[in-house]
């Protein structure tokens, strides 16, 4: 149990320094953990290193300010600790597949890699892993008899099994089909590693119904990595909030549960 304890303790940390240099070391003293012992415990829960999950929540946080900010690539370079414009410009296209310039002008999603969050309800294992939706919660709040539309990527986990770079392409791949084919005023979050939820704004199932049939028309496009050409598919279902006093952990199971009956 102890181990539950400082997983989150390293998480929120990481959270509230990603505009500081914080080390490995840092994180590991901060939890009160030797660095093997809470290197070891994190890759296992969360199938990612310290320093990858570091980069990846940085350069979401970037891409954010890209979109949202006046700041130049210099500065946003700078405000999450990257050494040089050219090595943030490499590290930010290899998870968005464009550079920060180009990203500006092409995408209207941020939120590649949510915070990770998960549930303690006793005993000695993590519950389901989630990812921080408060940003979505928060939205649908004000948003009420609106459509949510779910998608789900379909067998995620043998590409993973080629290669993490495949699955992240994977993952970049689907959210592109959304991004592109959204209305601008449509907000797409990533709800879990492989799912996503669009707030379409819109109460006509009709048009719904419509934009899915376009997304999921692309299903079977493929993508490449590691030598291989990998065919990307989704599936994608429906669900729409009416109650104000819809409870947030309510949300998860409605929008998970809106992903299991997913055509």
């Amino acid at each position: 149990m102890k181990n539950l304890y400082i997983l989150s303790d390293a998480i929120n940390y990481i959270e509230e320094n990603l505009c500081e240099p914080i080390t490995q070391e840092d994180i590991a003293a901060n939890c009160y953990s030797s660095l093997s012992s809470l290197q070891k415990n994190f890759r296992y829960a969360f199938h990612h290193t310290l320093k990858e999950y570091i980069s990846k929540r940085r350069l979401t946080h970037a891409a954010k300010d890209l979109l949202d900010t006046d700041l130049s690539v210099i500065d946003i370079a700078i405000k999450y600790q990257y050494n040089s414009p050219e090595v943030f410009t490499r590290a930010f296209s290899k998870l968005w597949g464009t550079s920060p310039s180009n990203f500006k002008h092409t995408w209207k999603f941020t939120g590649i890699f949510p915070k990770i969050i998960f549930d303690y309800s006793g005993g000695s294992t993590l519950d389901r892993k989630k990812v921080d939706i408060s940003e979505l919660y928060d939205v649908l709040k004000s948003k009420l008899d609106t459509y949510i539309i779910c998608f789900d990527i379909i067998n995620l986990t043998p590409i993973n099994e080629i290669s993490r770079e495949a699955g992240d392409k994977a993952i970049l791949e689907c959210l592109k089909r959304i991004d592109e084919n959204a209305d601008d005023d449509m907000l797409l979050f990533r709800i879990g590693g492989d799912e996503f939820a669009l707030v379409t704004g819109l109460s006509d199932k009709e048009k719904v119904e419509q934009l899915i049939q376009k997304i999921l028309n692309l299903n079977g496009s493929v993508i490449y990595s590691d030598d291989q050409s990998i065919p990307i598919s989704m599936r994608a279902g429906v669900t729409m909030f009416k109650n104000s006093n819809l409870r947030y952990h309510e949300l998860f199971q409605d929008l998970q549960q809106t992903i299991d009956i997913a055509r």
